[in-house]
Parts: structure tokens; C-alpha cells; sequence
């Protein structure tokens, strides 16, 4: 069980969703927008129809983005946050692998942090999470290096490297979530395997989160654009439940939260 933002998220009993708000007008997927209140209305959606945490990031992380500013990407998060902190019941993640950011969105009232880098970038991000008191989700990135051919081992690998620096920071393992890093620096087939043998993360010991919306692998695959990869995304994000995920990350709160509800009744029914 892990408590974030003071809502209790038990592991096991079903999956949870993460609904996406992305305040970058570079978004991969075309559903970036720089408006604090654009960004409430879409959070108060999310909530409505089943999202229990919201997370918020500034910098586009698709693979041939330039990353902004320390400065603009708080200039465009702080604000954000600290509106959806006061008007939303549900915890609010702040997406950023920045100290400073972080740590200044930590401030304004966010519950939660999501490193895609896996402190890869920043290892403080972990002396934060400790400091907070807050759950930090680790991601296993392979962009700076070329993925290498066994992938899993590789993954599991890094992501013990994430959880020990996490560990020598003191952040308790119950806020710690492990996420393999869907498209971030592996091939399409890469990406497959990872979903098709999820559980063995499992073998970490920690909740598993994945973050497969809209993303390129299922336009390479269905030759989709980002805006029609609902049916894609829906099948990963099944698949993904029912091989042990904890939290989809997803765009499509609506309908994903349905979809989670049913992979739940199949996959879950003897853990209720």
C-alpha cells in the first residue's frame, strides 16, 4: 500500500489510472497546452471518469524534442500545479527529471514525482522524494545508450540501480514504483517483449506503472497517427494488466478507465 496525497492506493486489488496533462505545446501526442486553467478543466475530467492521480509535465519527451529552461519549464508547471493542488481531489504528479523544477513544483503542493530518467539525470530526485516524503516513480531509459539486445535483463538491471540509489536516500520502499520504460530508447520489438513479460519485474518487488498511450510503436504498427491510436493503446494497456501492471498512464481517461474496470473483473477477480 502506498498513501499519495493522502488517498491510499492498495497494490494488488486493482489497477489504478494516471491521467496525462501536458502543458507543453511540443507534445508527441497533439494534446499539449500552456493554460493553467485549460489544464484544471482536463484534470477535473480525468477525475470525473476515474483517474486517481494527475500528472503534469512541462518538457515534451519525445525523442527528437529540445528541452526547454529550467525557468520556462516552472513557468509553465508551478502555477499549474499549485491551481490543480487547491481544485482537484486527487494527487498531482509533477513529470520532470530537473532538480530545481522539481523540487519548486514539490513546493507548490504536488504529491508525487515521475523521472523518466530513472536518476539517470539527477540522483537528488531521490534525496527529494526522502525530504518530501512523497512516491517517486523510476523509469528505465535507454536513449542515451543504445538499448542492448537482451532487454529485460538490462531493464531489471537498471531499475535495481534506481532502487538502490533510492534506498541510500532513505525514501521508504512502499513510495517507491518501478516503470520498464515503454519507447524510451528500445525498438519496437524491445517494446513488445516488455509487455509480453511484464511480470518479470515483478520479481523487484515494487508496483509496476506503464506508459504506452498513443505512443509511436502502435503507430508503426496500425500506420496511425497519434490521434487514432485509441484501439492500439487500449490493447497494450489490457495486455499490460493483464501481465501485472499497477497503473496505465493514459490519455484517454474516459474510456481506458472502462477498459481497466473490465481487465480488472478478468484478471483480478479472485484478489477482491
Amino acid at each position: 500500500m502506498t498513501v499519495i496525497g493522502g488517498k491510499k492506493l492498495y497494490w494488488g486489488q486493482r489497477t489504478y489510472l494516471m491521467g496525462i496533462i501536458n502543458l507543453s505545446t511540443d507534445s508527441f501526442s497533439g494534446d499539449g497546452n500552456a493554460c493553467a486553467e485549460v489544464a484544471l478543466n482536463q484534470a477535473q475530467n480525468f477525475v470525473k471518469h476515474g483517474a486517481t492521480i494527475i500528472d503534469v509535465g512541462g518538457e515534451s519527451t519525445k525523442p527528437d524534442a529540445t528541452p526547454i529552461a529550467m525557468e520556462r519549464e516552472i513557468s509553465l508547471l508551478a502555477p499549474a500545479i499549485r491551481l490543480l493542488c487547491q481544485q482537484v481531489d486527487a494527487p498531482i504528479c509533477i513529470d520532470s527529471y530537473k532538480y530545481e523544477v522539481v523540487k519548486t513544483c514539490l513546493d507548490a503542493g504536488a504529491n508525487m514525482i515521475n523521472d523518466i530518467w530513472g536518476l539517470q539525470y539527477d540522483i537528488r530526485l531521490a534525496l527529494l522524494a526522502a525530504e518530501y516524503g512523497v512516491p517517486i516513480i523510476l523509469t528505465s531509459n535507454q536513449r542515451r545508450n543504445k538499448a542492448p539486445e537482451n532487454i529485460l535483463t538490462a531493464i531489471i538491471t537498471d531499475l535495481q540501480r534506481a532502487i538502490e540509489t533510492c534506498q541510500k536516500a532513505k525514501v521508504p520502499d512502499e513510495n517507491i514504483i518501478i516503470d520498464p520504460g515503454i519507447g524510451f530508447g528500445k525498438t519496437i520489438e524491445q517494446n513488445l517483449e516488455i509487455l509480453g513479460n511484464l511480470k518479470i519485474f515483478r520479481t523487484l518487488g515494487y508496483p509496476i506503472m506503464i506508459g504506452t498511450s498513443r505512443k509511436s510503436m502502435i503507430g508503426a504498427i496500425l500506420e496511425q497517427p497519434e490521434n487514432e491510436r485509441l484501439a492500439g493503446t487500449a490493447a497494450t494497456c489490457a495486455i499490460g494488466i493483464a501481465n501485472g501492471a499497477d497503473i496505465i498512464r493514459v490519455h484517454d481517461v474516459q474510456f481506458m478507465s472502462q477498459l481497466a474496470k473490465m481487465s480488472d473483473a478478468i484478471v483480478r477477480r479472485n484478489q477482491q
